[in-house]
């Protein structure tokens, strides 16, 4: 997995919105002056979302150059954590809440209450 390539030892989403147009240069620049976070930081996954919550991107300082990551969800989308203006470090755990388009800061599992009897 990308995680055991690449080295990731933290990864930290950027709550809130972010313009996804940003490339490399703009996305570094958020990491600095808005959440007062180092981009250069190796090891460290950076994820952004835009205000569509069926794509996001991660930018990840690789030593040597920066890698920058695009996903979008087919069907379905994210829960993102909206309202706090600071980035917030995720566990592994809260990494893969996310994956499944559960907010990783507040993940519910809503109930399901089936309406047909078998």
């Amino acid at each position: 997995m990308l995680e055991d390539a690449a080295k990731i030892r933290r990864i930290v989403i950027a709550t809130g919105y972010v313009d996804l147009r940003k490339g490399i240069d703009g996305l570094a620049q958020i990491i600095g002056a808005r959440y007062n976070q180092n981009p250069f930081e190796q090891g460290t996954l950076f994820l952004f979302c835009g205000r569509r919550s069926d794509r996001m991107k991660g930018l990840l300082w690789m030593g040597e150059g920066f890698l920058l990551l695009y996903k979008r969800f087919e069907s379905g989308s994210l829960t993102w954590p909206r309202t706090q203006e600071e980035a917030a470090e995720l566990t592994e755990e809260q990494f893969h809440y996310l994956m499944l388009g559960l907010n990783p800061l507040n993940p519910k599992i809503k109930e399901v209450h089936p309406t047909k009897v078998y």
